[in-house]
């Protein structure tokens, strides 16, 4: 099959700052028939390892440390063979989750990793969580951003290793500068275009104040 984005969703609890959330989170599985990355690996890793089926794993890819987003990270390691990745700023966050097992390498503003003959440039959008970061897939016309943005919006700051200025500016600068046409696949929900989010820009920012 042609290089794709696929997407498995599972659910599970999202812990911060002493409170817990239900939530249903995005897994995305980038590639084709034979390798594929994946993309923050959360909750439930026997879904996860059924949906990659006897494909090569190239690496499990963490777009921020928050534990609904790793916490079958390294089960689908275990499984797979395959690295962890994350952006060294959120290894607290990380730490929280798994405080036996480090991560593998990093994710850092501009690393390049490649699967099934695609390229995928890591993007450093802070404000989520300070190493929070977005993965653009050019060759698909896609960016994978994580809680960082959503359709309608912005990810949620106001929590601990958050700031609403840090996430607005890294929307501005970093992802609203994707050609309009990019499509969005979220952390959670529905997927949107880089084109339909970019207008409301100032309105997230008035609402934010």
């Amino acid at each position: 099959m042609a290089a794709s984005i696929e997407r498995v969703v599972t659910s599970g609890t999202f812990s911060l700052d002493g409170q817990d959330f239900d939530v249903d989170n995005n897994v995305w599985l980038v590639g084709d028939d034979r390798e594929v990355l994946v993309v923050d690996a959360a909750h439930d890793a026997r879904a996860v390892l059924a949906a990659v089926g006897d494909r090569s794993v190239v690496a499990i890819a963490c777009t921020h440390g928050h534990n609904d987003h790793v916490n079958a990270a390294v089960e689908v390691a275990s499984a797979t063979g395959a690295p962890v990745l994350i952006n060294p700023e959120d290894r607290h966050l990380w730490d929280v989750a798994h405080p036996d097992r480090a991560p593998d390498g990093d994710l850092v503003d501009g690393a390049e990793l490649t699967v099934a003959g695609l390229t995928l440039r890591v993007l450093a959008t802070p404000g989520h969580s300070w190493g929070s970061v977005s993965l653009h897939v050019p060759e698909l016309t896609a960016v994978l951003t994580g809680d960082t943005l959503f359709q309608g919006g912005p990810g949620a700051t106001g929590r601990s290793f958050s700031d609403f200025p840090t996430i607005i500016a890294s929307i501005r600068d970093r992802l609203l500068a994707l050609p309009a046409e990019t499509v969005v696949h979220t952390g959670h929900g529905d997927t949107t275009t880089i084109g339909a989010e970019a207008p409301h820009l100032q309105e997230w920012i008035d609402r934010g104040h």
